[in-house]
């Protein structure tokens, strides 16, 4: 793009920079971990997102992560969460990998329809959660490959000049 290349007269240092488009950052599977791992990846995309999109973002990457730390470790605190978005003009490609236990199938059931949805105040404390996810998300996938589970989702942005 010419609008990334230094002008006549001008040094490279002076040029804008354009806006990150990938975060990859891997992190303890811990409440605290987690928390900063949310703050870093929302400010990282921030000018590139409107902010009903950072709000998703951030709903759902904090339903998943908190799920894994709460699920996938138990209280151990002991294992690894690599978080990786990458944006571009489909939107915010996003995919997160863990060593926890695996996740049940029945969290990704594509088949429920609305008539089906349990009431939330039926469902334990956070059980409301996939539906959440499933509804915010496209493209949603999991796969468990040597004790490493990777969930893979892309959230849809609204068209923009991605830098």
């Amino acid at each position: 793009m010419l609008a990334d290349r230094p002008q006549p007269g001008r040094s490279p240092s002076d040029s804008p920079r354009p806006e990150p488009k990938i975060f990859h950052h891997s992190f303890a599977a811990d409440p605290l971990s987690v928390r900063f791992a949310l703050r870093t990846a929302l400010a990282r995309f921030l000018r590139q997102l409107s902010q009903d999109e950072a709000g998703t973002l951030e709903l759902v990457l904090a339903e998943v992560l908190n799920n894994i730390v709460e699920h996938g470790y138990g209280d151990t605190g002991h294992g690894t969460i690599t978080l990786s978005l990458v944006r571009d003009h489909r939107g915010l490609s996003c995919s997160i990998s863990d060593d926890g236990v695996e996740l049940p199938r029945s969290c990704l059931d594509l088949g429920i329809d609305d008539s089906q949805r349990p009431a939330p105040d039926t469902l334990p404390e956070g059980g409301f959660g996939w539906f959440l996810i499933r509804d915010l998300v496209e493209d949603l996938g999991y796969h468990r490959e040597n004790g490493r589970n990777l969930l893979a989702f892309r959230l849809p942005l609204k068209p923009g000049a991605v830098s």
